[in-house]
């Protein structure tokens, strides 16, 4: 950590050995709290988000900490907290057997080693949620704002429960390529594919689920959309560019998004949600998507409306093959420290 008997400059050069955005806030001094969340056991097309929540700590050193549009997030105060060995030790253990299921494309029944194998994921599954909503209550409960750097999307189960507890009832923005509405896919209860379907099914205190960016989902997970009486409001990609070809501006879009959500609101942000220029690697990229601009723009008009960001992850950010190739964390750690100051903006701060 660095020298604290010398004064913060937030223009200087970040030092390697602070903490996240080179900051030397520590989590009890920062208003904001970020928990890491090395976990992909379920990605069933590339892994590697394991590894986002150490490359996005690496990239952020090279963010400038004023924002024209947020001001000075940093002066909150920012900690990302240590990961969690068991949480790595557990992953590395889901994943090995989550691949076996993989291979076989779920399909189990008869196979016991198999079947042992989608008990075991599960079970690791169940465990990270509880350990996430703990330690998530437990920054709430000292009043800080917390958010969550994933790992896959299924990761962030743990932190929406522990919000929704804290907060009271609440809507989800849901930035995504994907509907996340799939049960149980390939046999996992837990799977990065399911967890807006476990949000809506399990948590009764997110009273809507507002869906922006989705072009790829199957005809079961529209059919729950259908089904949901208004649970669940996707904005389809494909249907918001219709518009803006016939003339309608992004800001209007926007407008009748977050016409869409209640008065308090959990941003959950999947980076495949943006063009996959800005995130080549992660998990399950699907061309289309909302440019860097376009979400900052959303995020803004959720403040500007009034409404409360009360929690937030960024999820699915996973870095090259190449060790030098840092473009998706540095999407990355720039679109966190963006909802990190828009988050704080709602707050007052």
């Amino acid at each position: 950590m660095s020298d604290r008997r010398q004064p913060f400059d937030a223009d200087a050069a970040a030092d390697p050995d602070a903490g996240i955005y080179g900051l030397p806030h520590s989590a009890e001094e920062a208003r904001v709290v970020l928990i890491p969340v090395p976990w992909d056991a379920t990605t069933s097309y590339r892994a590697g988000a394991a590894k986002g929540p150490r490359a996005i700590q690496r990239a952020s050193l090279q963010v400038d900490l004023f924002d024209l549009d947020t001001g000075r997030p940093w002066q909150a105060g920012i900690a990302l907290c240590e990961e969690s060995p068991e949480v790595i030790a557990r992953n590395a253990q889901a994943r090995s057997a989550a691949e076996q299921v993989i291979a076989k494309r779920g399909l189990v029944q008869g196979d016991p080693a198999l079947e042992r194998a989608l008990g075991l994921v599960n079970e690791q599954g169940a465990w990270l949620n509880e350990w996430l909503r703990c330690a998530v209550g437990e920054h709430l409960e000292r009043g800080k704002l917390v958010g969550v750097v994933g790992g896959d999307h299924s990761s962030v189960f743990g932190a929406i429960a522990a919000v929704a507890e804290h907060a009271g009832d609440l809507g989800v923005l849901h930035v995504d390529a994907h509907a996340d509405l799939r049960e149980a896919y390939e046999g996992f209860a837990w799977s990065h594919a399911s967890i807006m379907f476990n949000v809506a099914t399990r948590l009764p205190r997110v009273r809507r689920i507002v869906q922006v960016g989705v072009r790829d989902f199957g005809e079961a997970e529209r059919a729950f959309i259908e089904g949901s009486r208004g649970r669940v409001v996707t904005h389809f990609d494909g249907a918001l560019r219709a518009r803006q070809f016939d003339g309608e501006t992004w800001s209007a879009q926007c407008e009748r998004i977050v016409a869409d959500l209640p008065e308090r609101v959990y941003v959950s942000f999947d980076i495949d949600g943006l063009d996959p220029s800005l995130c080549p690697h992660t998990g399950t990229p699907v061309p289309g998507g909302l440019g860097f601009a376009e979400a900052s723009h959303l995020l803004g008009r959720v403040v500007a409306s009034g409404r409360r960001i009360v929690g937030f992850d960024l999820n699915e950010v996973a870095p090259g093959p190449d060790a030098d190739d840092e473009w998706d964390a540095n999407v990355g750690a720039r679109l966190l420290y963006r909802m990190i100051g828009w988050a704080l903006r709602s707050q007052g701060a």
